[in-house]
Order: structure tokens, then C-alpha cells, then sequence
């Protein structure tokens, strides 16, 4: 396990408590390097959105964590944030919570000559995903799938 996967998974066991104390959901945990910065992010969510004022709450309670055990050497910039609309499915209560939902899926390489699908999911498992699209079933090997959403139209 890379240094990215040790943080974030030490991130993550910090958070949980500070998340479940208030009734929220931990959506994910990244630690990344964007440009010449390294940000360790937290994605909270819960039942009609998070609000400024929850993020705020659990980056207080999270910030003197990461002071306390101090396990990142580099330094870095802690964010917490909604997930937001576009947020991709990662994890198995993602797929749990969008069964009969809308999603959109890009693929790698074109299938069809297309790359682009939007359909019902339908089932999934832990190494594919099947939507129902326009009367049809589409499986997709999450392998072949380069980025898979809830679909949201404007």
C-alpha cells in the first residue's frame, strides 16, 4: 500500500467518529497532489445536502485530529466538502443508493461507436454494472468504464 492509501485510510478512521457524531455520511476521502499542493479532502453528505455550517463543524473537529496524531509528513491542504451532483460511483452503498436511478457512463473505448450512455441501473456486482437503456440491458465491465454518475439534466 502507496503512502496515498496509508493516509487516506488513516484520514478516514479519524473521521468516521467526528461524521457518525453528527448524522452524517463519509462520501469519501482523497489525498492528491494538484499542482505544486497536496490536499487532503473529505467528502460528507446527508439526507437533503450539506451545508457550509456542517462542513465547517466537522473540518474543526477533523483539523485538531490531524494536529494530535500528526501522520503526514508533507505539508498539505485539508478541505471538507459536499460531494456535490457529479460525484462518481466509488463505493458499494453508491451503487446500493442509485439501484433504479439514472446514470450516465463514459467508457474508455467506444462500444457502438459510442463512449456515452445513460440508462436505469438495473444490477451490479463487484465487476460489472448493467443499466437498462432505451428497452435494452447494457452490462459494462467497471474495468471498461472510465467514469459512472448519477445523470442530471439542467
Amino acid at each position: 500500500m502507496g503512502k496515498k492509501e496509508v493516509y487516506e485510510q488513516k484520514a478516514e478512521q479519524l473521521l468516521i467518529p467526528i461524521v457518525e457524531e453528527h448524522g452524517f455520511e463519509l462520501v469519501d476521502v482523497e489525498y492528491v497532489k494538484e499542482g505544486s499542493n497536496f490536499y487532503l479532502r473529505a467528502y460528507i453528505d446527508k439526507p437533503g445536502g450539506i451545508t457550509v455550517d456542517d462542513c465547517e463543524v466537522v473540518s474543526r473537529a477533523f483539523s485538531d485530529k490531524l494536529d494530535e496524531t500528526d501522520f503526514i509528513d508533507e505539508a498539505y491542504i485539508m478541505e471538507v466538502s459536499s460531494p456535490g451532483l457529479g460525484r462518481p460511483l466509488k463505493k458499494e452503498k453508491d451503487y446500493k443508493r442509485s439501484m433504479g436511478k439514472e446514470l450516465e457512463i463514459r467508457t474508455y473505448r467506444a462500444i457502438n461507436r459510442e463512449k456515452e450512455f445513460y440508462g436505469i441501473l438495473t444490477a451490479y456486482d463487484e465487476n460489472s454494472v448493467t443499466i437498462a437503456c432505451e428497452g435494452e440491458e447494457m452490462t459494462f465491465q467497471k474495468s471498461d468504464i472510465a467514469l459512472i454518475r448519477l445523470a442530471f439534466d439542467f
